[in-house]
Parts: structure tokens; C-alpha cells; sequence
């Protein structure tokens, strides 16, 4: 179905430096704008972050520093991208939590106005998660045809969930999966060490996801001022951050795990933690 427009809307997508909003930068934008005629024009490009690329976010989407050194900067871009977007609509795949707030950092970095005020944002992402709920009820319909009666009652919800697996594999066993590195697998197989590497949406160091492996295995806050950081790097320049977190409600997992981090950095060793109160 054709897109029923009264003005033109732009369909667009960031590539960054990383997933902060705050600090990150645009390297790559591109922009598909649809005329309520039908026709369509497409601009890409790629900008000089001034900051550099991690190595973990180059596996992602394959852009260097090396091929940004000679592109322009964010500000020399900044007024082409505001004509090029003037008098039209948005719309993206988790726009709103990410590529637009991106976007109005750098253009509030370079001092250029970039009014939201009277545009119309479409969240693609948001929709397919409204209308395929995921939630268990929404995943029992999808997968077994069936309405979950008595949902919220353990027993109920304990067997749909052995019947959503047991779909889950008649529907996906075979079914090709790109990962975020590009390579293409079939991760859903009938094997329950195979199926928990794939449902790990990250490798939790911790079991709240506090904090998480980096792609060097290195153990990585994943919340705070210190996200992405090592916590061996942010407790040898901050030591005070371990005394916030072993006196905040944090879990009692989280607490081991960073004391046992913290020993390890003296030669120490792990430690059984039993009251993270006293600490």
C-alpha cells in the first residue's frame, strides 16, 4: 500500500561512534525522503565524528576512521541537512529512543535549529511492537493460534511457555538469522545450549545486566556515567565508585561480582559475600 501523504516524509537512519546519546557521534546519515507525488530522493553521507570509531562498532556497520578523515564535519553538513529535511515528517526504526535524539545533539552541538515542533514522527519499531505484543499472551496467540486463558496464573503461564518453545522451534528451525556482524546462521535449533547462547541478548557479567563483557571478554559497566568503561579502569581512577555502588541498592550478585573484580585487581582472589549491608 502506497503511502498516503499530505507532505514529504523522511525515512532515515544513523550509523554512530556508539549507542550514547550523549556522547556519541554521527558517522554516517542517510535519508530517504518520499514526495506525496510518490517520487523519492536519497541522500547519504558520511561525516568526520572528530572522536574515534571503536573497534566494537566497526564490526557492526564497517566504517573506519580511516574512511572518515577526510570527510566533513557534522557543522558543514548541518545546513544541508536542515533544507534537505525542511518541511517534512519523520520516520525510523527506533527513532524516537535513539536516531533522533542522536540527531538533536549534533545539531544542538553545532548551534543549528532543528525544530521537531509541527513534525509528524513514525516509529516503525514501535508499531510492529504494539501490534506483536511481546508479551506472553501475545507470544501464545502468534505461535499456538491459542487465547491464553488464565494468564498471570503460574501454572497457565508455565505451560504456554513450554508450548511457545516447543513452536517456536517448528517455526524457526532452519529459518536463516543475520547477525549484528553480518554473518547469516540458524540459531534456533533443538538444543537448549544452542537456544540459551541465542535468547542472551548480551552476556551479562552479572544477572541484573549491570554489568556485561565487552567483545574482548572484559567485564564493562553497562549503566551510569561509566557505561562502556572497564570496572577495573573506573575503580583504579574512581575508587570511590565501588564504595556508591557496595552502599546502594544494588544487587547482592552485582555486589560479589565487583568486590571479586576489585580483589582480583589487588591479587586477591573472589570473595563469598553474605551481608553487602555492612559493607
Amino acid at each position: 500500500m502506497e503511502l498516503n501523504l499530505k507532505r514529504p516524509i523522511a525515512f532515515f537512519d544513523l550509523e554512530t561512534t556508539g549507542l550514547n546519546i550523549s556522547n556519541d557521534r554521527v558517522i554516517e546519515i542517510s535519508i530517504l525522503k518520499v514526495h506525496p507525488n510518490g517520487n523519492k530522493e536519497q541522500k547519504t553521507l558520511r561525516i568526520n565524528p572528530g572522536i574515534p570509531v571503536p573497534p566494537e562498532s566497526t564490526k557492526i556497520h564497517g566504517i573506519t576512521d580511516e574512511d572518515l578523515k577526510d570527510k566533513p564535519f557534522f557543522k558543514d553538513v548541518a545546513k544541508e541537512l536542515i533544507r534537505f529535511l525542511a518541511g517534512c515528517d519523520l520516520s525510523g526504526y527506533n527513532a524516537i529512543k535513539f536516531d533522533i535524539p542522536v540527531l538533536m545533539e549534533e545539531f544542538l552541538r553545532c548551534d543549528t535549529d532543528f525544530d521537531l515542533n509541527n513534525r509528524h514522527v513514525v516509529d516503525v519499531q514501535n508499531i510492529f511492537m504494539k501490534m506483536e505484543p511481546r508479551t506472553l499472551k501475545g507470544a501464545y496467540r502468534f505461535f499456538c493460534q491459542k487465547e491464553l486463558e488464565d494468564a498471570h496464573s503460574a501454572e497457565a503461564d508455565t505451560t504456554a511457555t513450554y508450548e511457545i518453545l516447543k513452536a517456536q522451534l517448528d517455526r524457526y528451525q532452519g529459518v536463516d538469522y543475520e547477525g549484528r556482524e553480518g554473518i547469516v546462521e540458524h540459531p534456533v535449533v533443538n538444543d537448549i545450549k544452542a537456544l540459551h547462547d541465542f535468547s542472551m541478548q548480551q552476556q551479562f557479567a552479572d544477572l541484573a545486566g549491570q554489568i556485561i563483557y565487552n567483545t574482548d571478554q572484559v567485564e564493562v559497566f553497562n549503566f551510569g556515567k561509566h557505561k562502556g568503561r572497564t570496572v577495573e579502569d573506573v575503580f583504579s581512577k574512581d575508587p570511590s565508585y565501588y564504595d556508591w555502588m557496595m552502599k546502594g541498592d544494588f544487587p547482592l550478585f552485582t555486589k560479589k561480582l565487583i568486590t571479586t573484580i576489585k580483589l582480583r585487581m589487588s591479587g586477591m582472589g573472589s570473595v563469598t559475600l553474605t551481608n553487602s549491608k555492612n559493607k
